[in-house]
């Protein structure tokens, strides 16, 4: 099992960052792969893609315009399982790659994702205020494990405000 590769190119519309990659995706290589997660469900059902994509397609989104990164990139069953030295060799090297790649707009997949990022414990849901780059957009959604206990069609709603951001 290995770390999964990014999905990364100059100029992306969305970047999402996930926490980790899940011990499915590290034997898969593929972004959200554990069949419990309901990623590719909710960019679909929230308008981000003209259908569900399967996780082994990951690496085409760069054509829509997305690409996907992880704040540690070791695979875990959890990111309980993630050290506090990874966190801070993940956003170092996570804020390097927002600043090379400079993606219009950064998704959180999961409010802990960005309060490890931002070493903030008071975070909102949606567009944040104060992002680290001017040039980015800093936006947090629910995370799309099957372990969430938010309702689908309420994430989804989450998901939903990420096209609107695009075309302003």
């Amino acid at each position: 099992m290995y770390s999964i590769p990014d999905h990364l190119a100059k100029n992306l519309d969305i970047l999402f960052v996930g926490f980790n990659p899940s011990i499915r995706s590290g034997q898969t290589g593929h972004h959200y792969a554990n069949p419990n997660n309901r990623f590719w469900k909710i960019l679909f059902e929230a308008g981000l893609t003209e259908r569900k994509y399967d996780p082994s397609e990951d690496f085409t989104l760069l054509g829509l315009g997305f690409g996907f990164t992880n704040i540690v990139s070791r695979p875990t069953k959890g990111a309980a399982d993630i050290t506090k030295e990874e966190y801070k060799e993940g956003r170092k090297q996570l804020l390097a790659k927002i600043k090379l790649f400079k993606p219009r707009l950064v998704c959180f997949v999961g409010k802990g994702v960005y309060q490890e990022y931002r070493q903030k414990r008071d975070v909102p849901w949606g567009l944040q205020k104060d992002p680290l780059s001017k040039e980015t957009m800093e936006f947090v959604a629910p995370s799309s494990s099957g372990l969430v206990r938010m309702r689908i069609e309420d994430i989804i709603e989450i998901y939903r405000e990420l096209p609107e951001l695009l075309k302003k």
